[in-house]
């Protein structure tokens, strides 16, 4: 009897994560995936963090029951609200087989790769920056960092709606930075601590003071999780090989399809899905 071998499951309130999922497959693209996007009930950045863990739960359980194995939650938003609960409360329910890994502690272990003066800035949406989790995080590894969140309600909407390259998106991209520069005028980096945000990478660039880098956080998810697998043997050996990849949403697959397709740069198929 063939041994059973597993997906590894990439998981988002919405769009944004399928700009995790596309550094990931390229830099490891032997494996199997399956996204799911939670586009029915996003966005999550403006709900509480009791509704955030019900939802990410519900689709943990849902890629779980697909043959996922490994799930990476590719939302900033249920990594800060939910993931600790479930690695925590949830995780051993099924099975000691099974792991859930997000995106926010990859970026913070390495945070002062990003900085030279100390200084950190970071976007994100209004619960990402409600719950202070990259704060936390950071000052674990590195108490020297002083960091500069600043919440941006119009930037999903805007890319979700595909106006990222429009005239309108530079009217609130400029005023987000200006009033995250006026907080803090000394930041030398700024990190993207949501999804969506590479899509509005070039308008971010063009009102940016040069001097200041921009961290996107795909390439160093993608990275993690290659080291992960490098170092947990007994996982990466059950994944599966195929090369394969399936697309599911909780909303109409015709508009995932759509707006999906503009995150990975490809055409995509979903299929539509409850949880």
């Amino acid at each position: 009897m063939a041994e059973r071998r597993y997906n590894i499951g990439v998981f988002d309130s919405g769009f944004g994560g399928l700009s995790i999922l596309k550094e990931i497959r390229q830099l490891l693209p032997d494996y199997s995936y399956i996204y799911l996007g939670d586009n029915a009930r996003a966005p999550y950045g403006t709900r509480s963090f009791e509704t955030v863990y019900r939802y990410t739960l519900e689709a943990v359980t849902k890629l779980f029951e697909m043959d996922c194995s490994l799930i990476v939650i590719a939302c900033n938003t249920a990594s800060a609200k939910a993931l600790r609960n479930i690695q925590q409360c949830d995780l051993h329910k099924f099975g000691d087989d099974k792991r859930v890994l997000g995106i926010i502690r990859p970026c913070t272990e390495i945070a002062n790769t990003f900085t030279h003066n100390n200084n950190l800035g970071i976007v994100a949406t209004k619960g990402t920056v409600s719950s202070k989790s990259y704060e936390i995080e950071i000052k674990k590894f590195f108490p020297n960092i002083h960091i500069t969140a600043h919440a941006c309600p119009m930037w999903v909407p805007i890319v979700e709606n595909g106006e990222y390259a429009s005239d309108g998106a530079d009217f609130f991209v400029k005023k987000e930075l200006d009033a995250l520069l006026t907080e803090n005028p000394n930041i030398d980096a700024l990190l993207l601590g949501c999804t969506h945000y590479p899509l509005l990478l070039p308008k971010i660039r063009k009102h940016l003071p040069e001097h200041i880098s921009i961290i996107q956080q795909g390439d160093i998810v993608a990275h993690s999780l290659q080291q992960y697998l490098s170092k947990h043997i007994s996982i990466e050996s059950a994944l599966k090989k195929t090369n394969e990849i399936q697309f599911f949403t909780t909303d109409s697959q015709e508009s995932f399809n759509a707006i999906g397709s503009h995150f990975l740069s490809e055409t995509i198929q979903a299929q539509q899905i409850q949880l």
